[in-house]
């Protein structure tokens, strides 16, 4: 696909126009004329993720436009109502919870949130699964891609990003200036603006990503706590743990003994929150498949009850766990949570589904 752009624009005529040009000697016809030739022979395979980069100026937004005209987007208008209500009415609550998931947005009470109330990297996420929700199913181009976000929140949205493209079998193409994303978007072609060089990828792993496991005082909970989609307490004899990704951290995990009257080396999971920056990294299935080992090395039996649907998926297609029953429930309300029950639960039941750890079996020495 070979595009030649020229953009030429009127000669402004203002006083400080001209006395902008007298005083630097700025031709003004000359400056505000500009052409581009570009090659991208996306026709010649199939492909999912595309990338167009290039330094600022350097024509990306142009050429997007000319290739692909109405279908980029650059941006929403968002009200005040909670950024749930602000999807296609079309859209069913299960397909819009799925989609936030997807992208890596996975904190429920956030759904029931104003956009304006939301950080920059939850906008960023909630923006991606606005532009695929109103895409028409097929070809989805935002521009700017991460221009306001954290870098690595940048990073790691871009990797939860192109996993929903590919599993929705859908084309996606980004727009952005940084580089840095390259590794996580995992894009399988990339056309750089500034050099005018095509080149196709082979989808790689992501970028590894080290997690170390801390043991922590319940006093710690309080850094995730808002983020928990039913109950921000924490039982007093909870056994605590939180993950760090180089340092800062990324996760926490819980646990209490389960009184059984003829059991007696049963423990429940408490609390799992993974902070919106990090989800989308499958962070949640390993800190809880590393808490399930380290009981069971020491002799436990490690359960879960959970009713978030995307713990839910992810206990499913373990073969570390193993579902021992389903059932609804009501939810018991507390002051901290009521509110949450009344906006998003009211008369509804949750369906909670009840896991257990199974440790690999152990290789036997002949």
């Amino acid at each position: 696909m070979r595009v030649d752009i020229d953009l030429t624009l009127d000669p402004p005529r203002s006083v400080r126009a001209q006395q902008v040009s007298g005083m630097f000697d700025v031709p003004l016809t000359d400056k505000l004329a500009a052409s581009w030739s570009h090659n991208l022979p996306i026709e010649e395979r199939p492909w999912q993720v595309g990338l167009v980069v290039g330094a600022s100026g350097a024509g990306k937004s142009v050429l997007a436009r000319e290739l692909w005209g109405d279908r980029v987007v650059d941006g929403f208008e968002w009200t005040d109502k909670p950024i749930i209500d602000q999807f296609p009415r079309d859209m069913s609550i299960r397909d819009i919870t799925a989609l936030l998931t997807s992208v890596g947005f996975g904190t429920v009470p956030a759904w029931l949130r104003p956009y304006s109330t939301l950080s920059n990297g939850e906008r960023f996420r909630t923006d991606m699964a606005r532009a695929v929700a109103e895409s028409d199913g097929s070809l989805v181009v935002v521009d700017e891609f991460s221009s306001v976000v954290d870098r690595q929140v940048a990073r790691v949205a871009s990797h939860c990003v192109q996993k929903m493209i590919r599993r929705s079998n859908r084309q996606f193409v980004a727009v952005t200036c940084h580089y840095d994303v390259i590794d996580w978007l995992q894009p399988d072609w990339v056309y750089d603006v500034t050099r005018l060089e095509f080149s196709w990828r082979s989808v790689r792993p992501r970028p590894a990503m080290r997690l170390t496991v801390h043991e922590a005082s319940t006093s710690v909970w309080k850094v995730f706590a808002r983020h928990h989609y039913l109950s921000s307490e924490i039982a007093k004899s909870a056994k605590c743990f939180v993950a760090c990704v180089d340092g800062e951290l990324c996760a926490f995990t819980s646990y209490l003994h389960f009184p059984h009257a003829k059991t007696r080396n049963i423990k429940m999971g408490h609390r799992l929150v993974v902070l919106p920056d990090y989800q989308g990294l499958g962070i949640a299935s390993r800190l809880e498949d590393w808490l399930g080992q380290w009981l069971a090395d020491q002799g436990y039996r490690y359960r879960n009850v959970v009713a978030h649907p995307a713990m839910i998926a992810l206990y499913s297609r373990s073969p570390r766990w193993r579902e021992t029953h389903s059932r609804s429930k009501s939810v018991r309300t507390t002051s901290k949570s009521r509110s949450l029950k009344r906006q998003a639960l009211s008369s509804r039941r949750l369906v909670v589904r009840s896991f257990e750890y199974q440790p690999p079996a152990k290789e036997q020495v002949s």
